[in-house]
């Protein structure tokens, strides 16, 4: 019995290891068939790829995760989608479709892993107009392979022996391309070893399918941890099944999402370099084509040497492919380039003795010599007119999106689709760059009076027109083109005086208050009025009151009407005191000095003195309202007369300060003092205040050589050097007596004392240092004699307080400066405009006062095909109301004036409907110099100096269109010519067989794509 259970135990143990024996060599079996079939993995990676999917839904996602890192999300955009999205939100845009992703895509994404779809291998910026025709594309990389086959085998064979030997083995269909387990099992030793001391190089152990993912979404395009390169690669091993177990196909693409986007450093002007393609033409100037075509298996022959041009263009991509271990090194230094050149030289040789290449091949390499394109051949390229809507409107799309440059931009996988209309836009373009010729000049009808003259060259003018059109969702644009072949937009880019446009705007905001007013007392009963307290120039209150006494129920359009029929003297006969001087004011034409005109009429024939006149009523209101600022001027001995008193002092003196900066920054103690001896009498006195004001510890023996140096001796005559210095001395005079003596600003005398002292003092320094001396040099107007001059310095004062509530009403309705001239010229244009700003002045009366914004963009599509896609749409704009729907009517029906009688009379009934109807056509013309001038002693010219001549005109056309359109001229060449804004209205005249299509057009509505199709994560991939 014992021997029965011994040999049954001995049985059992004898299974037992054979069975682990046969359990262990079938575990091994199975292992090493695994790691060369892949055979499960595959069965189970592809079963989770069946279930990646995303597709476009309309309305917000609540399944949509954004990337937060990597270079290729950060560099299309993806990472930073959920800020502009906000900033979009914010300005007036909604989601209207975006991606849903499936639960087992956002489980992964949840895991940490990268997103699994197919990648793009191209994308960037892409704009398009309203009707879906492309505005500007551009791709990056810019150079690719569009498909698997396009890759020359010596180059596909090349990458291979470089990188992953296997990658294209078809001998298991299935094998999962991340993981090369015999390259990463010895990275693995060889970086033990390494931890324990051994000197060596750990190579790297990474297949290209994982190096895919680590430059693409890894932090920075680096691997920082193991956690990372576990990351990598259980990502590219999901993603290599996402067509399925057999993995041939995706381990092609894996080939040639590597040649086309492998990172290779970045240049000057280029910016970052992925792709063979782009590396080639960025560091060697190489064309891609033609070195695909050197390359290519067709191009070699047995019987024939390899030529030098296929040598170089070998090197230059077997050199291309070494450099992507470290690009930035390799390829961005001297050093680095000679070690990637000797490295170079080492793979010909090794390749060639492994077959890879010919050993024709190597030796045409290795003769070959390649440099690098460190800078850049000059080409005087020509900017193209064409170009400058595409600047305008990127430059608006990336403030739209808080991206912080163009470059930027362009990357980013984003198709936006503009307002422009762009057959319009090309027509209109073209028909002004046919005006810089003398007979587009004369077909378009702009040689005559007030126009061009036949001896004007036409080409330096600039002609620039703005086109919207009114909308539910705002001010749409759709036209913004010139004939500059310059990137600078006058419409938007500087400041122009654009004369009589100012008209508009101080007519508009006198009938604001004429509102106000009508809305404070329309209810007051007539019994009530007596009882106002009305100042004798407060004009507007007394008038509308007026008006209201003796009709109590009057309506506020009748109102304004009454307003704009107000009649004001143009002659130019009585003198203002505006701007903290007295000045005269003239008309255009010398018809009009003696007639006296309504508001209405003088808009229509652009007449100055009344709109002076009418510009000092508007700042009498401002200060002389019931609660204005000038009122408590009356008022005996207020306290604000002393604040205002100093406040002008510090205001006028740091003008001057900043005067006078500027002249002497630059200058050494010694310079600034001869500056200063020129201009002063050849005086001993003169000359020893002079030389102690700016010295004032200055030694006897200095002050006697520096009057010997620069007085004759008959005007030293007998003078006791020691007398003058005791006499002249700073202790003996204020600093307003110095200046007084030597005939000089005091201030200025302060100035060249201080920067002699401080050398290296800046303005703001300077200004903080004189606080003191700016009250000094004006004690002499806050003695109580001076009352009249007392009154003119606070009443500058209190003007600029009035042209700072008027700045407040003109930045309403678009004024796009930050300060207004203090002067009743500011009606006439002395505060300059911009064409866009007096466009979106029209859109607000188009909108009868209500302040839309201005659209370039209906709808952006970012990230298109991924999981990432989202749609933003314009939404119905809610505006702002500026003023009363009233004082939009009233105005639009005296701007119609101007074109009906006025100075736009040529485009009377020029444009028709579709029902051959003229349609209503209003706008307002400017004409404006603008000169440097220097002036003398009482007023007179000493130099007059062309600076710019513009015209414009700014207009609506019917009740859906409006826009501005511009001549202008720059430089001394404007003193040549002597148009008029009867320029500008001829061109809108002569553009009405291109304009008549878009202005008659029906609105049409939204076109909306189905958007219900799902977008598997493995399909096709998506090359652009």
């Amino acid at each position: 019995m014992r021997n029965v259970k011994l040999k049954i135990r001995r049985l059992l143990v004898s299974s037992f290891w054979i069975g682990a024996a046969w359990l262990s060599f079938s575990f091994v079996v199975l292992v090493k068939e695994e790691i060369e079939t892949s055979r499960y993995q595959a069965r189970y990676l592809s079963k989770i790829t069946k279930q990646l999917s995303f597709k476009l839904e309309t309305g917000a996602s609540s399944s949509i995760r954004f990337p937060s890192d990597g270079p290729y999300d950060r560099r299309l955009g993806y990472t930073s989608l959920p800020d502009m999205i906000s900033r979009l939100e914010n300005n007036g845009f909604k989601i209207s479709a975006q991606a849903h992703s499936s639960d087992v895509m956002l489980q992964l994404n949840d895991y940490g892993l990268n997103p699994i779809y197919q990648e793009k291998i191209q994308a960037g910026l892409r704009i398009i107009d309203y009707k879906d025709r492309e505005l500007f594309n551009t791709r990056h990389p810019t150079y690719g392979y569009t498909h698997f086959d396009a890759i020359p085998p010596l180059i596909l064979n090349t990458l291979l022996f470089i990188e992953n030997r296997e990658l294209l083995n078809d001998k298991f269909p299935t094998v999962n391309p991340a993981i090369e387990w015999s390259r990463l099992g010895f990275a693995g030793m060889q970086f033990i070893a390494k931890q324990f001391g051994s000197n060596i190089n750990v190579p790297g152990g990474s297949t290209l399918a994982t190096q895919l993912e680590k430059y693409r979404h890894s932090p920075d395009g680096y691997t920082h941890s193991i956690k990372d390169k576990l990351q990598q690669m259980v990502s590219a091993s999901i993603r290599a099944y996402l067509l399925g177990p057999d993995t041939r196909e995706m381990r092609k693409q894996i080939a040639l999402s590597y040649l086309n986007s492998m990172p290779l450093a970045a240049t000057p002007k280029l910016g970052e370099v992925h792709g063979l393609g782009d590396g080639l033409s960025a560091w060697y100037g190489a064309d891609f084509e033609e070195t695909n075509r050197l390359l290519a298996a067709s191009a070699f022959d047995p019987e024939q040497a390899v030529s030098p041009e296929q040598g170089k263009a070998y090197r230059q991509v077997l050199s291309l492919l070494l450099s992507q271990r470290r690009p930035s090194d390799l390829l961005g230094s001297k050093t680095g380039f000679k070690a990637l050149q000797n490295l170079t030289d080492s793979y010909l040789r090794v390749m060639a003795e492994q077959g890879i290449i010919s050993t024709s091949l190597r030796d045409a390499s290795l003769q070959a010599s390649v440099a690098r394109q460190t800078r850049e051949i000059p080409e005087p390229a020509k900017f193209m007119t064409e170009k400058k809507t595409q600047a305008v409107l990127r430059t608006r799309l990336a403030r739209a999106l808080g991206v912080h440059s163009i470059y930027e931009l362009d990357r980013i996988d984003l198709t936006a689709k503009s307002t422009i209309d762009f057959d319009t836009q090309q027509a209109v373009g073209q028909s002004l760059r046919r005006l810089s010729e003398i007979e587009g000049a004369r077909a378009a009808g702009a040689i005559g009076f007030r126009l061009l003259n036949e001896t004007n060259d036409p080409s330096p003018i600039i002609y620039s027109l703005m086109l919207f059109e009114r909308s539910p969702k705002g001010n749409l644009l759709r036209v913004q083109t010139d004939n500059y072949d310059q990137p600078l937009d006058i419409n938007e880019g500087i400041k122009i005086d654009l004369g009589s446009t100012a008209k508009l705007r101080t007519m508009v905001h006198y009938l604001e208050l004429v509102t106000n007013v009508y809305e404070l007392y329309k209810h007051t009963p007539a019994s009530e009025f007596n009882k106002i307290e009305l100042h004798s120039r407060d004009y507007i209150s007394a008038w509308v009151i007026h008006q209201l006494r003796a009709n109590p129920n009057i309506q506020l359009e009748d109102l304004l009407n009454r307003a704009l029929d107000r009649r004001f003297s143009a002659s130019p006969g009585e003198s203002f005191y505006t701007g903290g001087g007295i000045h005269r004011f003239s008309n255009f034409s010398r018809i009009d000095n003696e007639k006296i005109l309504s508001v209405r009429d003088a808009l229509r024939d652009s007449v100055n003195l009344v709109f002076i006149r009418l510009m000092r009523e508007v700042v009498y209101h401002h200060l002389y309202k019931p609660g204005g600022v000038a009122r408590w001027l009356e008022i005996p001995n207020d306290p604000r007369r002393q604040e205002y008193l100093q406040r002008f002092a510090d205001r006028e003196g740091r003008i001057y300060l900043r005067r006078f900066y500027a002249k002497y920054q630059d200058k050494s103690p010694e310079e600034a003092l001869a500056m200063l001896t020129k201009r002063v009498y050849a005086k001993a006195s003169r000359f020893s205040m002079l030389y102690q004001s700016i010295y004032p510890d200055a030694s006897i023996d200095a002050l006697e050589q520096f009057l010997k140096k620069n007085l004759p001796a008959s005007a030293l005559g007998n003078e006791k050097i020691e007398k003058l210095h005791e006499k002249y001395s700073p202790a003996n005079f204020d600093l307003q007596d110095q200046g007084y003596i030597t005939k000089i600003h005091p201030l200025e005398l302060w100035l060249v004392r201080y920067l002699a002292q401080h050398p290296n003092a800046t303005k703001e320094e300077i200004l903080e240092a004189s606080t003191e001396q700016r009250q000094e040099v004006y004690r002499w107007l806050f003695r109580s004699r001076r009352a009249n001059a007392q009154q003119r310095r606070i009443m500058t004062l209190l003007e600029i307080e009035a042209f700072t509530s008027i700045h407040r009403a003109w930045q309403r309705t678009g004024y796009p400066f930050s300060y207004l001239t203090p002067s009743y010229a500011s009606a006439i244009g002395a505060s300059g405009d911009r064409p866009a700003a007096l466009a979106e002045l029209m859109g607000i009366l188009q909108n009868n006062g209500i302040r839309q914004p201005l659209v370039r963009f209906e709808k952006l599509h970012f990230a298109k095909d991924t999981p990432y896609e989202t749609i933003m749409s314009r939404q119905p704009a809610h505006g702002q109301r500026v003023f009363a729907p009233e004082i939009a009517k009233v105005t639009r029906d005296a701007l119609i004036g101007v074109v009906e009688g006025g100075t736009a009379t040529r485009l009377r009934n020029v444009y028709k409907d579709s029902d051959i109807e003229p349609i209503a056509i209003g706008g307002k013309t400017g004409t404006g110099d603008h000169r440097r001038q220097v002036w003398g002693e009482r007023g007179r010219l000493i130099e007059s100096k062309f600076i710019s001549r513009a015209a414009t005109f700014a207009f609506f056309l019917g009740d859906r269109f409006f826009g501005v359109i511009t001549a202008y001229v720059k430089g001394p060449d404007a003193e040549n010519y002597r148009f008029t804004s009867s320029l500008p209205v001829q061109i809108v005249k002569s553009l009405e067989p291109t304009l008549s299509p878009l202005l008659n057009r029906e609105t049409e509505m939204e076109d909306v794509r189905p958007i219900s199709e799902v977008t598997v994560a493995g399909g096709p991939q998506n090359k652009s």
